[in-house]
Parts: structure tokens; sequence; C-alpha cells
């Protein structure tokens, strides 16, 4: 899977889709430490510990570069940046059952701005699943010749 780059300083500073979410049942914000040890397990059991461990150093980045997504109090989404490199956005994800209701989009994009208010002015999103989904919501592109890239010689614990 391909990295792909977003421009950030080609994004709008409208933070409109936080009120849009929270509209709909769910509060778009940034974790703070006591609840790390949920948001961690929670992105364990229901992703993977891979992306645990991403998440685990986004969480201790100061400031914290990790946001979540929560409805009626139970956590349905997250995203990360600057986890296992600067400037790489990831990794994210939402339960199957929240999916196509934009709160994806909403994590991505809370992600992108905050890079963007920090001073980046491009952001990597490394080994991309759904292409078109970072196309349309935040005008990435395909970075040739980019797989693996950062993952290359990666560990891995075949779960059984």
């Amino acid at each position: 899977m391909p990295d792909m780059l977003v421009k950030l300083y080609n994004l709008e500073n409208k933070w409109d889709f936080i009120a849009d979410q929270e509209a709909s049942g769910i509060i778009i914000r940034k974790p703070i430490a006591p609840e790390n040890h949920l948001i961690t397990e929670w992105v364990r059991t229901t992703f993977n510990a891979a992306w645990s461990s991403e998440v685990a150093a986004t969480l201790h980045n100061r400031p914290v570069s990790c946001f979540i997504a929560l409805k009626e109090g139970n956590i349905i989404g997250f995203a990360c940046y600057d986890a296992t490199a600067l400037g790489f956005f990831g990794p994210t994800g939402v339960t199957e059952a929240e999916r196509g209701k934009g709160t994806g989009a909403a994590l991505l994009l809370a992600c992108l701005l905050d890079m963007k208010l920090k001073g980046y002015g491009y952001a990597i999103i490394g080994g991309v699943g759904p292409a078109d989904f970072y196309s349309k919501v935040a005008g990435a592109e395909v970075i040739p010749d980019s797989a693996p890239g950062l993952y290359r010689g990666m560990l891995w614990r075949r779960e059984l």
C-alpha cells in the first residue's frame, strides 16, 4: 500500500465538522491522560495491537496528537498523527456500525488541521488503504514508489 501526501496549506481552517458531528450525538476531542489505558485497549481489541502501540505513542506526545470520537460515552473512533514518524497521519479507525456518518472524515480533518496549526506544511498518510477517501476528504495524492516505505522490515506478530 502506497503512502499519500496532503498539502496542509491548501486546507481551509474550518472546524465546523466538529459541530456537525456533535449535532449527530458524536463528540470529537483529544483524550486526557487518565483515559490512555481505555483508548489503547479499545484500539487493540477493536483493530489490532500494532495500532494500539502507535496510539500509545501519540498519547504520550505533548501536546497529544490523537483525537477520539465518542457516542453516548463510548469510543467509536480514533485518529492519530506523529505516531511512527513525525509528519505522518495514522492510524485511524471507526467501528463498522458507525461508518458512513462522517466521523472518519471529521477525525481525519481534526488531525490534519491540528498539524497545520503546529506549522506542518504537508502530512503523509502512511500505508493507505482507502485512497479514494483520502483524496476526496483532504485532496491527498499518492506518492509514487512509496510502498512499503517506512514500514519496510517491521516486525509483525501473527495472531493465531
